[in-house]
This record gives C-alpha cells, structure tokens and sequence, in this order.
C-alpha cells in the first residue's frame, strides 16, 4: 500500500504527518474522543484521506503507538554505552526505557485518561512495540549466556520474564511515585535504583 495519500489541494501527505497529527489529538482530548474528522482536521486533509489509509481510529492508534514506543526504545539503544558485559548493557537499558516511557507525555495522556484501553495488552496479548522490546531483551540475554554474565536458562522465557517485570514498573509508576490516602509516595530515582538491584540480582549466574 502507498504511505502517502493526497490532500485536498492535490499534494501527497506522509503517514508520519497523519500520525503527527493524531498524536496532537490524542495529547489534547485523549483517546476516547480523538476521532478520525479531528485527525483529519488536525493534518489538513480530507477524512477520506485518512480513513483509505487507516479504516478506524483504532488502527491509527495502534500505528502511533508503535511508532513512538519503538523510537523511544531506540533512542535508548543508540545513547547505551558500548561497553561492560552484556549484563549490565541490559540493566542500564531497561532502566534508562523504564524511565523514559513513565514520563513520555504521549504514553501518561493514555494513563491517565484512558488506561482500560491498554488492558488487552496486559491480560489477552502482546502488542507490537511489546514484541519489539521483548527481541531486544531477548538480544541482550543471548549475549550474556555467551560472555558469561548473564545465568544460563531458556532465553525466551528469561526475556518474557523480564518484559513482565518492566512493564509492571512502567504501567505502576502514577501510584508507586505519587500520594494515594493508603499509601505515602516513593522517590522515583530510588525506586529505579531498586528495579536495577532486582534485574541485577535475577540475571547474575
């Protein structure tokens, strides 16, 4: 399929302009009311443009949301040192994206006004930047069993565990850093120092 379509004055537009502009919606109204006429009006093109390329609004967000969590990732990739063994490239590029991802603005709109939206991908089934993050864990995991940091076990499964264990951190952070009547806030800072110590003392052999 072409990634561009036309515009009302005849001109091609970028899929990244129409997630550009879906993601200014959904940073203004969140989810639930971002539609594909505000998507349209935020880009400049007709409604038609944006529903031949993406049939609903769901779609659209699936695409921005793969879009902006697998950049985040790789952002942290490609500013990760060179070098220390495989384990500890591991521990400071989980907790540099767990860091990264509780304070992206796009991923906090989605929390805190429409997180039931992100059940699915909790309880029924990994999503695409999911899967994305789980290879490269999986990568780094490989490389440990090979230089002898990491302890021996079935990589897939040390990789899903640790997916696991991230994602909790990421999806929990409001609650674990803020004020709640039953429970008094943690540092932010201390508590990545606790989820480093944790991968740390899982994964050494």
């Amino acid at each position: 399929m072409d990634p561009e379509r036309h515009t009302r004055g005849g001109s091609r537009v970028s899929d990244d302009t129409l997630l550009d502009a879906a993601r200014a919606c959904v940073l203004t109204d969140g989810v639930r009311r971002t539609t594909l006429t505000g998507i349209a009006k935020a880009a400049g093109v007709s409604r038609m443009t944006v529903y031949r390329r993406f049939p609903d609004v769901r779609s659209v967000l699936a695409a921005l949301m793969t879009r902006e969590f697998s950049a985040l990732l790789q952002g942290v990739a490609d500013d990760a040192g060179p070098g220390g063994s495989a384990r500890s490239r591991l521990v400071e590029h989980a907790v540099t994206a767990v860091q990264r991802l509780g304070t992206d603005p796009l991923l906090r709109t989605v929390l805190d006004l429409d997180a039931d939206l992100l059940l699915p991908y909790i309880t029924e089934r990994l999503g695409a930047t999911q899967r994305v993050a789980e290879d490269g864990l999986r990568a780094f995991v490989e490389q440990g069993h090979a230089d002898g940091s990491i302890r021996a076990g079935e990589p897939a499964a040390q990789a899903r565990a640790l997916l696991l264990v991230l994602q909790s951190f990421v999806l929990s952070r409001r609650p674990a850093v803020s004020d709640s009547p039953r429970a008094s806030a943690v540092d932010a800072a201390a508590l990545l120092g606790e989820l480093a110590q944790l991968l740390e003392g899982a994964l050494k052999p």
